[in-house]
């Protein structure tokens, strides 16, 4: 039996290589989760029977799912370019120029745009609830399941944004 000539045994990736591809999976996962919540309440109407016609009924009309679309937006920009920053951070092996100032960055708005996921995930969990409890048209079941779904999945991607929250914080204790 011959062993391969030394060149061709690959050494393990080191533990730094294998964190900062764990924080891009997380990242890119938590930007899959966001795109899909945005389709689905974005994409969430209902039309009711009406003595007058019909009525439409649309995500638009409920402010709580208006500031639920907010949080996916504002943590849609937030993933691309944190996604962009790790994409770089895993090929090149060297962080985008800025010193310390990026891992604080890295911190705090991990924790911030987490906290901000919580809110809207909350906030489309409570107002599903309480309108479907008040509600009496089963023609609207759809439209609050719809909605109860795209909760679901932001929910998701706040567990995806506080898993690598946590993450950026253990890298600050060697930067500060």
């Amino acid at each position: 039996m011959t062993t391969p000539p030394p060149s061709s045994i690959m050494p393990p990736p080191s533990t730094a290589v294998v964190w900062r591809s764990v924080g891009l999976v997380l990242r890119v996962l938590t930007v899959i989760c966001l795109v899909i919540s945005l389709i689905i309440i974005t994409t969430n109407t209902a039309t009711l029977p009406s003595n007058f016609g019909q009525i439409k009924i649309r995500f638009q009309d409920v402010k709580a799912y208006r500031y639920v679309l907010a949080t996916i937006v504002i943590g849609l920009v937030y993933g691309f370019l944190q996604t962009a920053f790790a994409i770089y951070h895993v090929t090149s092996g060297n962080r985008i120029n800025g010193g310390d100032a990026l891992y604080f960055f890295d911190f705090y708005g991990d924790k911030l745009i987490s906290y901000l996921l919580a809110t809207g995930t909350g906030a489309g969990f409570g107002v599903t609830v309480d309108l479907k409890d008040a509600n009496s048209v089963s023609a609207l079941d759809k439209f609050f399941n719809k909605a109860s779904a795209a909760s679901s999945i932001l929910l998701l991607a706040f567990i995806f944004m506080a898993i690598s929250s946590i993450l950026s914080s253990l890298s600050l204790p060697k930067r500060a």
